[in-house]
């Protein structure tokens, strides 16, 4: 496969691993991030996590350890609620957000962003085809991707999240002007069955264009989870040699 499409971005290589703290508690998130030390220095927070207590106390406790944090709340509300959410976000630290929803949403967020990178979700990743026709869309996700990504990056968004699958498609079309951030990324020897439907390698996602990646399940049940996410972080600075 053609290196092309590989990152050109002046991102530090090893805070191009997010981890995602997929736990229902924040003290075993914490226990999970020092149990990580210096293997890990990006962290995305979620909607498990918002529902477990102090979530921007634990925004804080993550920054006070000089982590990166990607709030991943895919806030989708009435405009100028997003707005407000945003600009909220943008005064606590946080790095990167993620919203939902239509070109007015994105205006919102945009327009309130500050230094917060705003990343639009195109299609999650645990959906398919059949998803697709289930929700009404009668396009293929190729399409749905790159016409989201589009509309994303006229707009004023930062980046996208999208699948290393449609990755290569986006840098061909859009270049490098949006960050692309791919989830469900596996092991090639970790490809159990789970909800993640469409999933990449860690070279893949890479190769295919991606500027970070966000793993969670292959670190979070390893039997030794820092040696997992130093084996990540080797093979994403191998990419980037």
């Amino acid at each position: 496969m053609t290196d092309s499409f590989i990152s050109k971005k002046p991102i530090p290589t090893r805070e191009r691993l997010i981890m995602a703290l997929d736990v229902p508690s924040i003290p075993e998130a914490q226990a999970l991030v020092e149990e990580l030390g210096d293997a890990v220095v990006f962290y995305k927070v979620g909607m498990e996590l918002f529902m477990a207590g102090d979530y921007f106390g634990f925004i804080e406790w993550l920054k006070q350890r000089n982590k990166k944090v990607f709030v991943d709340l895919k806030f989708f509300d009435v405009p100028a609620t997003v707005g407000r959410a945003i600009r909220a976000l943008s005064q606590k630290g946080v790095d990167l957000a993620t919203i939902h929803g239509n070109d007015a949403i994105m205006e919102a967020a945009a327009k309130e962003k500050g230094s917060l990178k705003v990343l639009a979700v195109t299609a999650l990743t645990s959906l398919d085809r059949g998803d697709l026709d289930d929700l009404g869309f009668q396009c293929d996700v190729r399409e749905l991707v790159l016409s989201r990504a589009k509309r994303a990056l006229q707009i004023g968004c930062d980046g996208i999240v999208s699948s290393g699958l449609e990755a290569p498609m986006l840098r061909q079309e859009l270049d490098n002007r949006l960050l692309i951030i791919t989830p469900g990324i596996r092991p090639l020897d970790n490809r159990e069955e789970d909800d993640q439907k469409r999933v990449v390698s860690v070279e893949q996602a890479f190769r295919n264009g991606a500027d970070y990646i966000v793993v969670g399940r292959p670190i979070r049940d390893a039997d030794n989870r820092q040696a997992m996410a130093e084996k990540i972080q080797q093979q994403i600075a191998a990419q980037f040699k």
